[in-house]
This record gives structure tokens, C-alpha cells and sequence, in this order.
């Protein structure tokens, strides 16, 4: 796994969010990236800020109305399209 800044981490898990809005899903497609605690940690982070909410029992999403998604940077860029 590649050492990603805390703000890099967060940033992967909304994009993935924003992709798959099934919270199962996004931990499975990034686990290979992303240890599960990570993932889990910044998921209950966002949850927390009001940048993502939950949508019923499996699904999250994104809370644009609220945030909007922070800029992709170009070192995260290939990881999001390739998920």
C-alpha cells in the first residue's frame, strides 16, 4: 500500500463514494489501496464533518448540496478511474 497523506486518503474515499455510493462496495474496491481501518476511519470522518451522508442501511453519498468534492489531485487521478 502507497503512503497517502490523511487529506489524500479522504479525498480517495469521497471520489470512491461518489463512484459507488454502496459502502461495501467502496471498501472492497479499495482495500488494495486503502487499509480497511483507513477507509472506515475516513467514511466515519465524513459522515461526521456533513461531507457524506447515509442514504439507508448500505448506501452513503456524497453531501454536495452542503461541500463540494475537493479537487482531484493528478497523483490520484489514475487510482479513482482505474477503480
Amino acid at each position: 500500500m502507497a503512503d497517502f497523506t490523511f487529506e489524500e486518503k479522504t479525498i480517495l474515499v469521497q471520489y470512491a463514494i461518489k463512484k459507488f455510493e454502496n459502502e461495501e462496495m467502496v471498501l472492497e474496491k479499495l482495500k488494495n489501496i486503502l487499509s480497511e481501518k483507513d477507509i472506515q476511519r475516513n467514511i466515519d470522518t465524513l459522515i461526521g464533518t456533513q461531507k457524506v451522508r447515509r442514504i439507508g442501511p448500505e448506501n452513503i453519498q456524497n453531501n454536495e448540496s452542503h461541500t463540494e468534492l475537493p479537487e482531484l489531485p493528478e497523483n490520484l487521478k489514475s487510482i479513482i478511474e482505474n477503480l
